[in-house]
């Protein structure tokens, strides 16, 4: 069995918001042509305390049109104790990454169609 969960780090590097939002739709087009069911993104909080430019970024991104064809749903840190049950339906592998995710506002999990 292939690796069914692909982990995306878009900190690495310290890329400007536009390059890790070409990183981003880059990675997720890679990770579903590979068959995955689901991705982590690493986004990180932000240095300012209220959540930085990437981690708006991946928000507005994995919401617009580009994606709609490879995005089923997606849940940031903050979000995955309430989306979880969901979440691990479609992959439960997933669960190797819970302890990781639970809370995490630097992370948001992709699921993909």
């Amino acid at each position: 069995m292939g690796v069914k969960v692909k982990e995306i780090n878009l900190e690495r590097g310290m890329p400007t918001v536009d390059t890790a939002m070409k990183n981003l739709v880059n990675g997720l087009t890679t990770a579903k042509m590979q068959g995955c069911r689901a991705a982590v993104v690493i986004h990180g909080w932000g240095s300012s305390g209220t959540g930085g430019g990437i981690k708006a970024g991946v928000k507005k991104k994995l919401d617009s049109p580009e994606l709609r064809g490879i995005v089923r749903d997606h849940a940031a840190g903050t979000e995955w104790y309430a989306k979880k049950k969901a979440f691990l339906d479609v992959c439960p592998q997933l669960r190797e990454f819970n302890r990781d995710i639970d809370g995490n506002k630097g992370i948001t999990v992709v699921l993909f169609r």
